[in-house]
């Protein structure tokens, strides 16, 4: 124990003392979560549209207060005819012009199918979509019924669970969790012990009386203390600066990062051992774990519409299963009775990558 204090010691000097690197890791998350909460969020919030109203009715005005009291439009321009339209996206500025003919009061008066035209920008297809979508609910909010077909008084109801108002924090929130968490575990684990290597330390260590779970352990744990507090502080930024309470329980959640984060720790340890240069660790750390997190945990793309080849790889990555995880105990508030079996899956690669890094270190220890 004194032994393994010592290393530990030495070690958070190593980390302390690199104050760009440190300053880096604590303000990556704040970063992140401002980015993402506020610059590169996905919701449709006060998008600029253009109308053009041939029908100058009391109907046809209030369908436009309606849409201008909406906050995720807003009209920048009053188009006078169609000529304009194509003038108006060439400008970048707007995203949809709304087309209101003008026998559009009188089909409505005489219960007659209206007619609305939503010209979308389609260079950029996913907001074209949702922008779409959005639109659509709130005309059919003007109408009184959820489908167009005059023929049908069913009006369904659409209520969407876990995230009513359609905010892109729940879905990112738990990827920048699994992000950062497998930036600092893999990479900095990773560069610190190859490190060793490159200054010519790792002799001394190799002949030293220290077992091998000593030295793996004393190496981890500063970079497993910073990773708590990064963490921590991960949630606090989502609850006060995102609006986005913990529904779960939060000693579970805990509980399932540090299997998390001890699984990424033992990533960076193998990478150490199997490199002998930081370019070569940190090169294998940004393409082999960081790249497939990104594109294979259902982060950024949905998992099911993956070919199945890649859905198989995306099993392998442990951020996957961490995603489910934090997804829904934090955003859906359910327990380990829903998420155990993705638990054991994450275990099970923390005790496999921990007996291959035993034994990596045994063989160069000999």
């Amino acid at each position: 124990m004194k032994q393994l204090l010592t290393f530990v010691k030495k070690e958070f000097w190593h980390v302390l003392r690199d104050r760009r690197t440190l300053l880096i890791l604590l303000g990556m998350p704040v970063v992140q979560i401002l980015l993402f909460g506020f610059a590169l969020s996905t919701e449709v919030k006060n998008t600029k549209i253009a109308i053009l109203n041939q029908d100058k009715s009391q109907n046809s005005i209030e369908l436009i207060s309606k849409i201008n009291a909406n906050q995720y439009f807003g009209i920048d321009k009053n188009l006078r005819s169609t000529d304009e339209a194509e003038d108006a996206f060439k400008g970048g500025k707007i995203k949809m012009i709304l087309v209101i003919p003008a026998q559009f009061s009188q089909d409505i008066i005489s219960g007659k199918k209206a007619q609305l035209q939503l010209i979308t920008d389609g260079t950029d297809l996913n907001l074209a979509n949702q922008i779409y979508n959005f639109m659509s609910n709130i005309i059919m909010d003007f109408y009184g019924q959820k489908t167009f077909s005059p023929n049908s008084g069913v009006q369904p109801e659409i209520r969407m669970l876990y995230n009513p108002q359609l905010k892109g924090a729940p879905n990112f929130v738990p990827g920048v969790m699994a992000f950062i968490l497998l930036i600092i575990c893999v990479l900095m684990t990773a560069i610190a012990i190859v490190r060793e290597k490159e200054s010519g330390t790792m002799e001394i260590l190799l002949v030293s009386p220290m077992k091998p779970y000593i030295i793996i352990l004393a190496k981890a744990i500063p970079y497993f203390i910073l990773s708590m507090i990064i963490l921590i502080s991960i949630l606090i930024l989502s609850v006060t600066v995102l609006n986005l309470p913990i529904k779960g329980n939060l000693f579970l959640l805990f509980g399932i990062s540090i299997i998390f984060i001890i699984t990424n720790f033992l990533i960076g340890i193998i990478i150490s051992i199997l490199t002998n240069t930081q370019q070569t660790a940190m090169l294998i750390s940004l393409i082999g774990t960081m790249l497939p997190t990104l594109m294979l945990s259902g982060f950024m793309f949905p998992v099911e519409n993956m070919p199945i080849p890649l859905q198989i790889v995306g099993n392998v990555i442990p951020a996957k299963w961490y995603y489910e995880i934090v997804k829904n105990i934090m955003i859906k508030g359910t327990g380990l009775e829903v998420v155990w079996k993705h638990v054991l899956v994450l275990f099970g690669m923390m005790i496999f990558l921990f007996l291959v890094a035993v034994k990596k270190f045994k063989i160069r220890l000999e």
